[in-house]
């Protein structure tokens, strides 16, 4: 079961990736670009997932995952019960939103810094 206290050291961590609230909502960007969300009751995450992938997702897990408000449908992006992924899950959903919004060669030195996955614990 996860919760945002295992998710947010490691996005506080990701390079170019900062925290903001935003009528009291946490997110996270890299520049202006949101790639991680939690509702205020922090039991939801969103996160930027391909739009080609995410029926499959929701379709596989529809008790985990969900489509966006319809408005949304035209972001990359999918929503998470965070109380149903395990921390590990989770971290590795972060750490790929935020692979979505940086250049490549962030994330190949993060996989070269980050040998075992964002589902360490780190």
């Amino acid at each position: 079961m996860a919760v945002l206290a295992d998710v947010r050291p490691l996005a506080d961590e990701l390079e170019r990736s900062y925290p903001v609230y935003v009528r009291n909502r946490l997110k996270f960007r890299v520049g202006q670009i949101v790639y991680v969300a939690f509702s205020l009751d922090e039991t939801m995450m969103g996160f930027a997932f391909p739009k080609e992938e995410r029926a499959a997702l929701v379709a596989g897990s529809p008790d985990r995952f969900r489509l966006p408000t319809e408005s949304d449908l035209r972001f990359n992006w999918v929503h998470a019960e965070l109380a149903a992924l395990e921390p590990a899950e989770a971290r590795e959903l972060v750490v790929d939103a935020w692979r979505m919004v940086v250049p490549q060669k962030l994330s190949r030195a993060y996989d070269l810094t980050h040998p075992a996955g964002p589902g360490d614990g780190r």
